[in-house]
């Protein structure tokens, strides 16, 4: 396989990584625990639908596949690459 696709690869990696942290950090915390400590408890019911929380985690799940899959093709051609060598 070409080098460019390594290229692809972790350039995409890299922006899912930085999607995917974005995402996980707009969750809203269930719970006690580190985000009720930082007043993550207090906020009121008007933050955020039920339909929002949904599709927040449509897309979290669809940027951690995404993200998932760019880590094993990385290895996979890493594989690759070191037995063809």
């Amino acid at each position: 396989m070409p080098i460019w696709f390594a290229y692809t690869l972790i350039v995409l990696l890299v922006i899912t990584s930085i999607i995917l942290t974005m995402l996980i950090l707009l969750h809203r915390g269930k719970g006690g625990g580190l985000s009720s400590m930082f007043g993550g408890g207090v906020s009121s019911s008007l933050a955020g639908s039920s339909v929002a929380e949904k599709n927040l985690d449509r897309y979290t799940v669809l940027v951690g596949i995404v993200w998932f899959a760019c880590i094993v093709g990385l290895g996979l051609w890493l594989r690759l690459q070191l037995t063809s060598a």
